[in-house]
């Protein structure tokens, strides 16, 4: 499956695994964001809004390559993040978002910069074209719930450097997202038509408005926790990374690493994303 993501608005979920804020010394910029629960997540935010005029009108998506951003920050502290991503149909009422209707899902690089200072999280996440990534195939999805094509999908990601491999997140159930399915559903809805201009977040309904309403909206659900490696390791040019949502039922860890490598093993089902560093 394709889609026109160059006219699809998209939106990143802070903070939907256990544990990973704290690993990339994010949590500090959520210190007065107040959730009901300490598993709910931070809060949606916004990095590629079609036509929009100022950085996160910028296209960044990419499904072969990260561009080091050289001129912007020197020693950039970048860091891969694995996640799914679904595109959903959006449906509204007077102006506010009632359901969203989920279509398909892919691997998806949330890739960010590590730097103190940013006002808003939409800041570590657009630097300019090929500054994400998101795998060229989509699969279907036809429901977001219990019982759905994703039930037996695990989300697993590499760093290849001077051609050895490295495991970067944590190889991690889809189902083991904090908030996943209705639950990430219902919270998603309320966040797009009620989240304020608070903090690190952005009041979405406005956006939401500017874009004028879109049918169609992709969100990544939330990045993996780090490996040892992965938390202490920055990308640098020459590295290649790569992130995998595939069928745990059809494909185990090791193959899935192997494949990685380089060896010819087949990967079933599956979602994948490799990007060179340049």
């Amino acid at each position: 499956m394709t889609f026109d993501l160059k006219h699809t608005l998209c939106f990143g979920v802070a903070g939907n695994f256990a544990g990973h804020l704290e690993q990339a010394h994010e949590n500090a910029d959520f210190v007065d964001v107040k959730t009901e629960t300490s598993e709910e997540p931070k809060g949606l935010f916004p990095y590629y809004q079609p036509d929009s005029s100022s950085f996160k009108g910028i296209y960044p998506l990419s499904t072969n390559q990260i561009d080091y951003p050289k001129e912007m920050v020197k020693n950039a502290h970048l860091q891969l993040e694995a996640e799914l991503c679904v595109v959903f149909e959006v449906v509204y009422h007077n102006e506010l978002v009632t359901d969203l209707i989920p279509k398909a899902f892919a691997a998806f690089n949330d890739c960010s910069i590590r730097k103190e200072g940013a006002k808003k999280i939409s800041e570590k996440k657009n630097w300019g074209a090929n500054s994400k990534g998101v795998s060229a195939n989509f699969l279907p999805l036809t429901k977001f719930e219990k019982g759905g094509e994703l039930d037996t999908y695990h989300i697993a990601s590499f760093l290849k450097r001077d051609n050895v491999l490295h495991s970067y997140g944590v190889d991690s159930p889809v189902l083991t997202y904090s908030y996943f399915y209705g639950k990430l559903k219902d919270w998603m809805i309320d966040k797009f038509n009620h989240q304020q201009d608070f903090g690190p977040l952005e009041n979405l309904a406005e956006i939401f408005k500017s874009a004028g309403y879109p049918k169609q909206i992709m969100v990544s659900l939330g990045a993996t926790s780090y490996t040892d490696f992965g938390e202490h390791i920055f990308l640098q040019p020459g590295d290649e990374v790569s992130v995998y949502v595939y069928d745990a039922s059809q494909t185990d860890a090791e193959s899935v690493a192997e494949h990685a490598i380089g060896q010819s093993v087949e990967v079933k089902n599956s979602s994948i994303l490799t990007q060179s560093v340049v």
